[in-house]
Order: structure tokens, then sequence, then C-alpha cells
């Protein structure tokens, strides 16, 4: 009896341990897609944002190279590199936030969740709170991550040359697509 009982204490115990890997999830192939129409449509988008979630605290961090934005026009990438982001300057954008409702999210059960992500977004060198609405689906051993939000251009100092200034809009849409999959536990 004594022999079961240390059995099963020793699964437990293992199991609980072997979580420390379980919890968290990465990617190096998320998607982030930027938008701002005016006169002109501006669209660039990136698909090697680096990501991190873990799912015992609910932090998650994006970081991206802002030279690896593509766009339609190779005109257009380069006055966002060398105009408005300053890439060489500026060579990362991160975000290093928190899921406020981690609740609300069943990890073991397959679906969508809405979540509220709280953090702080660095653009163009310039670092400001961000709040955010998204989904979190939960699908077998995968994570997916959705949200678009809207950043206001002025609020990280990029300057629009007064040439183009008409046909730019002030506010960018960003839509952020990220597919986790699970780290392999440590043991």
């Amino acid at each position: 009896h004594m022999k079961s009982l240390f059995l099963v204490f020793s699964i437990i115990f293992a199991t609980s341990h072997g979580v420390i890997g379980q919890n968290k999830y990465t990617t190096q192939t998320g998607r982030v897609y930027f938008q701002s129409k005016a006169n002109e449509t501006v669209e660039g988008t990136n698909k090697t944002a680096a990501s991190f979630l873990d799912i015992s605290t609910g932090d998650l961090a994006i970081r991206l190279l802002v030279k690896s934005f593509k766009f339609e026009s190779a005109l257009m990438e380069e006055h966002f590199n060398e105009n408005y982001m300053e890439s060489s300057q500026f060579p990362k954008s991160d975000f290093k936030g928190k899921i406020t409702n981690l609740t609300d999210v069943n990890f073991q059960k397959d679906g969508v969740y809405k979540v509220v992500v709280a953090g702080n977004l660095t653009i163009h060198g310039v670092t400001k709170p961000q709040t955010t609405n998204g989904t979190l689906e939960v699908k077998g051993a995968q994570i997916i991550a959705k949200s678009t939000f809207k950043i206001t251009i002025a609020d990280y100092k990029i300057e629009i040359p007064s040439l183009v200034q008409d046909k730019i809009a002030k506010s960018f849409d960003i839509e952020v697509d990220l597919t986790y999959d699970k780290l392999p536990a440590t043991k």
C-alpha cells in the first residue's frame, strides 16, 4: 500500500516538475502586418517575428527586426527603413507584456478565448504602454495568438516628410498573428 502511494506521489511530482518546459511556447515565424490607409496605402509584412509565451504567468514578448518588413514596392521599403523608421539606428521593435485575464483561458481545452494583453511597445526607440484585445486559440499542441490594434505614429516620434504628409495616414493598423509551438520540457 505504501509502495502504491509512493508511486502516485512520484507521478504527481514528476508531472508538476515536467511542466516547467510545458508552460513555455515559442515561435520564430510570427507574422506582423501593418497598414496605413490615406491617399496612399502603405503596407508591410514581417514573417520573422520571434515571440515567447509563458502560459503559467501570461508573460508574452515579441521582437522583430524592422528591416524584415517586406513591401510591394522597393521604393516604399527604402522610405520606410531610411526616412520613417530609421532602421539602421533603431533596428528592432519589441513588445513586452502580459495576458491580464489568463484565468479566462483553458489551455487544456481546444477553443478560441478572448484575451487582453497589456505591456510596453517599443518602436523607433520610443517605449509606450499598449493594451490590446486579442484571441488565443488552443489547438492541440499549438497556441495561435491574434490581435489587431492601432498606433499613432507621432507617439513614436516617427516623422513623415512634409512632401508626403497628406498622403500618409497619422495612424497605422497593426495585425499580429503568432503560431506558437510548445518548448520541449526540460528535465
